[in-house]
């Protein structure tokens, strides 16, 4: 090829990809909280949710609702996203990058202590789903929280749900924050392996890696948090945890949308009441079982009895999370929180009705 040849055909190389940068700009821009609740490509009204963990069974009822048509069925082109912590879909959502997120209902009081109002449209659960874990061999030093002065503990990510109740867990037993050290190590894989080689010496986490240390028999059970009993045992009440929040601008500007969201994921809270463990496991993802079908399931059993099952906020959950947040958060301790502006009952009320 002459020189004059290559140079023309770099020139159409640079260009094309020009072209294509210049496309893909234009999609993330379009990608914006403007666009949302409009019409999609025809499959219906498009709604962006980012979801702390997509593969966590606290949050299952996200991916369980799109794997049972739910969405479609009310008229939604719903895209999941996933981030592997509570604290980046939180991130996700007050920039305008998605319309909502699936987390703990905990970050609407941190948010409104930043004048960022959000609201829990449908509530998922009345218990943490959590699970302290501690590796074998820290598990003689940990044999309560009051263990944890000059340990270091695994949470999702700093600022995370999980970061907040082991801040709770450990000033509620006497153990100062600043006397423990919170180490980021996501959840699944990043955790099992932080504990194994002594990163951490324990965490909080959820299944199905809680089901997996286990099965590795890499560290032993502390506290648990996955049942009501559990959540009134450790913080003294229902603890409103996994949700479906929204900022409350977007809310009221869109109420049919999210009603029909709503309704969705109270349908599938309603079929989760009424199904096994393994027929909930089976509607999954295949790669969320990661081979082993029987540990996953029950890893979905294990976590059950955290859901509610008609979506409604349960009694006294919010007063419990603010003592909770109170103990430690100087944000929340020296301000008022409104909490009739953290959560709303109009939704789910229709969707029962």
């Amino acid at each position: 090829m002459r020189k004059s040849a290559r140079i023309t055909a770099l020139a159409a190389v640079g260009v094309l990809a020009l072209s294509s940068l210049t496309a893909c700009a234009n999609d993330a821009a379009s990608s914006t909280s403007a666009d949302a609740g409009s019409k999609g490509d025809g499959k219906g009204t498009k709604v962006k949710i980012m979801v702390g963990g997509l593969d966590k069974v606290i949050y299952l009822p996200a991916m369980l609702t799109q794997r049972l048509g739910y969405f479609d069925a009310e008229g939604l082109d719903v895209e999941l996203l996933s981030e592997p912590a509570g604290v980046q879909a939180e991130t996700a959502l007050v920039s305008g990058q998605v319309q909502g997120a699936v987390g703990f209902y905990d970050h609407t009081l941190d948010l409104q202590t930043k004048q960022k109002y959000v609201e829990s449209v449908v509530q998922f659960s009345h218990a943490p789903g959590e699970v302290e874990i501690v590796s074998n061999k820290a598990a003689g030093d940990i044999t309560s929280p009051k263990d944890f002065e000059g340990k270091k503990l695994g949470v999702t990510g700093l600022g995370s749900s999980t970061d907040f109740l082991t801040k709770y867990l450990a000033v509620k037993n006497g153990v100062k924050v600043s006397d423990f050290t919170p180490v980021a190590v996501g959840a699944g894989p990043t955790f099992i392996a932080a504990l194994q080689k002594g990163a951490i010496d324990g965490g909080m986490t959820t299944d199905p890696t809680v089901a997996t240390i286990l099965d590795k028999k890499a560290g032993k059970v502390l506290l648990d948090m996955r049942t009501p009993e559990g959540s009134q045992k450790a913080l003294g009440g229902p603890y409103p945890s996994s949700s479906l929040y929204m900022q409350t601008d977007w809310v009221n500007g869109h109420k049919d949308t999210v009603q029909k969201l709503v309704n969705a994921f109270v349908k599938t809270l309603n079929w989760m009441s009424t199904h096994s463990a393994s027929e909930i496991a089976a509607k999954m993802p295949a790669d969320y079982s990661q081979g082993n079908k029987a540990l996953y399931a029950q890893a979905v059993k294990s976590t059950l009895p955290m859901f509610t099952k008609d979506g409604v906020m349960p009694a006294n959950g919010p007063e419990t999370v603010e003592k909770v947040l109170k103990a430690f958060n100087p944000n929340i301790k020296n301000a008022k929180v409104d909490l009739s502006k953290t959560f709303t009952t109009e939704f789910v009320e229709k969707a029962k009705g």
